[in-house]
């Protein structure tokens, strides 16, 4: 049958990475945040100060759902921007206090379930997934239309 995709390994990855979302939405709640806010400030956390292109960039959003998302933090007291020294053009981003002691308590509760999630796996299989996806990742892309 024309049209149905027949590629288990591609199939079976959406179905996990959609299955790894819903546990960390849930996760999420009780703070008020949906994945797309809580990746913005775990970029923050993790890499300190950035620009909102280079935010974007580390979680695959665009430019303009960045902007709305970082208006949103910034109006939770989350984050803050900042006019970049070296270049006008450039906005940057950072977590105020609050973002920062929210991210510290979050960080550990998250990182518990993301290990937790991947607990069944030995350290042989886990890089075996990862040299398999990065391998995936770095397939040239081409047009089919």
């Amino acid at each position: 049958m024309q049209g149905k995709c027949s590629n288990q390994p591609y199939l079976l990855l959406m179905q996990t990475s959609k299955a790894i979302q819903e546990r960390i939405k849930t996760e999420l709640v009780p703070y008020k945040l949906n994945l797309t806010e809580f990746s913005v400030l775990e970029v923050l956390h993790l890499k300190g100060t950035q620009t909102i292109q280079q935010v974007g960039h580390s979680i695959l959003i665009s430019s303009g759902s960045m902007t709305y998302v970082i208006d949103k933090l910034e109006q939770r007291g989350l984050l803050e921007r900042k006019a970049c020294p070296n270049d006008r053009r450039a906005i940057h981003v950072l977590l105020t206090e609050d973002g920062t002691n929210l991210m510290t308590e979050l960080m550990p509760m998250h990182q518990e379930l993301v290990d937790d999630m991947f607990s069944d796996l030995d350290h042989e299989e886990a890089e075996t997934i990862v040299k398999l996806l990065e391998k995936v990742n770095r397939k040239p892309r081409r047009e089919f239309i």
